[in-house]
């Protein structure tokens, strides 16, 4: 199993988890868990994906999923998940 982490921070707005988890859905990326949460209007989620199945390279869902959160007025990153981890350890 090949994990990402994709975040997702902007201001809340329709339609926000439906757009992504469609994009993963037609890249065929599964997605194991997901946690979000709306404080104040801001929208804020991450999402542990699975992307062993993946029709695209890992470049092209990332540089994807930054066009779709630029097209939103979000910012939406993809990170492989041992990179993730690195970056965030204490």
């Amino acid at each position: 199993m090949r994990k990402c982490i994709i975040t997702v921070v902007g201001k809340d707005q329709v339609g926000i988890i439906a757009k992504v988890c469609n994009y993963l859905a037609e890249a065929n990326i599964n997605v194991l868990d997901i946690s979000q949460t709306i404080v104040d209007g801001y929208f804020n989620m991450m999402m542990v994906v699975d992307v062993s199945a993946a029709d695209r390279d890992f470049s092209v869902y990332a540089e994807d999923l930054d066009k779709l959160g630029e097209s939103m007025g979000l910012n939406i990153r993809c990170q492989r998940s041992e990179i993730f981890e690195k970056m965030h350890r204490l």
